[in-house]
């Protein structure tokens, strides 16, 4: 009899505890690369994924480069347009200096409450040299996916163009977009401002902060001219270098009056 009321007390217990959430089902697989997974690249050059995919929800799908099971920071890759039902995409990443890649994952992103997860993954052994290489023709799929994925990321913003601006947004955009063009002004002519006036070594270390301005903002408009989709964040990648700039001629105008250099 006890052991009875137990089970019935077990089971009720059970139907009244909360469910786990359900889940939206995705999937996906790597069908095809170019060039193939054992590859010898030049620098920037890129390595086309053609992945498969099946899904319930929106998701974005992104080719990652990983050695020894971390990620590779020193790379660049595919922005998504957001893929819904089954079909293919493109992925790609290019290392930006020499070294190797033994992995390659696809990571999605998407959902109601907003996720990353690593959904397939390919072992692979990949080279980037230092010098540039000839560049053979593409594959007639990643040409095929390049189109498809720029028509639906052309789409996907012009129905968020449709779509009503608060006067917020407007204020936050051209605010944060002001505070960019500031600091690549500032980020360049402060630090040359400073080697003008400044002598001997000063003015050598005051150089080198423009020096590393300069050539973000010049990697980003020759890198963008290649690949309109290699630097998504490039506004953040400016207001970085940009502080860091002012950072430095901070610490070294602060030397040079505790020196009893500057007065």
């Amino acid at each position: 009899m006890m052991n009875r009321i137990s089970i019935l007390v077990a089971l009720a217990a059970l139907s009244l505890a909360p469910l786990p959430a359900a889940h939206a089902d995705s999937s996906a697989r790597i069908i095809e690369t170019q060039p193939s997974p054992n590859a010898t690249l030049g620098r920037n050059e890129s390595f086309y994924v053609r992945i498969e995919y099946a899904t319930d929800e929106p998701i974005s799908l992104w080719a990652r480069p990983y050695r020894d099971g971390k990620a590779v920071a020193e790379a660049m890759f595919n922005a998504s347009a957001k893929y819904t039902g089954s079909g293919e995409a493109l992925g790609w990443f290019a290392l930006t200096e020499p070294g190797d890649v033994d992995e390659v994952r696809i990571i999605a992103g998407g959902g109601q409450r907003y996720r990353d997860w690593e959904i397939a993954r390919q072992s692979v052994q990949l080279t980037w040299t230092a010098g540039s290489r000839s560049v053979g023709p593409s594959a007639p799929w990643v040409d095929e996916l390049k189109a498809a994925a720029e028509v639906r990321q052309r789409e996907e913003a012009q129905q968020r163009a449709s779509e009503p601006v608060s006067a917020g947004e407007v204020v936050f955009f051209y605010g944060f977009m002001l505070v960019v063009l500031a600091l690549v002004l500032a980020g360049i002519g402060v630090p040359l401002w400073s080697v003008w006036k400044w002598r001997g070594g000063w003015r050598i270390a005051a150089a080198v902060p423009a020096a590393v301005v300069g050539f973000v903002v010049l990697r980003i408009l020759i890198d963008t001219a290649r690949d309109p989709t290699s630097h998504n964040l490039w506004p953040f990648e400016i207001l970085i270098f940009g502080t860091v700039a002012l950072v430095i001629i901070g610490v070294l105008k602060l030397a040079r009056r505790l020196l009893g250099v500057e007065a």
